[in-house]
């Protein structure tokens, strides 16, 4: 019995529609464009180039650090 979970699963019950728009000639890993309903994502880049990927470490090894400082010292 096949399993009906998992990331691919959930995508692929999400697409609508599918079209090649370049490189045909590669089969499966030609160019497509996807259109899509209620597909759950994670946007990681904002407006303006803001990447979660170096921003995200930074915040958390801060708030990481702060906190440890706290457990250790008690209240200021």
């Amino acid at each position: 019995m096949r399993r009906k979970n998992g990331a691919a699963y959930v995508i692929s019950k999400a697409i609508r529609r599918a079209r090649v728009v370049a490189f045909p000639e590669l089969g499966m890993e030609a160019v497509c464009e996807f259109e899509v309903q209620d597909m759950p994502v994670t946007v990681a880049v904002d407006s303006t180039g803001t990447s979660i990927h170096h921003t995200g470490p930074v915040f958390w090894r801060e708030k990481i650090r702060s906190s440890s400082a706290y457990a250790k010292d008690g209240p200021a």
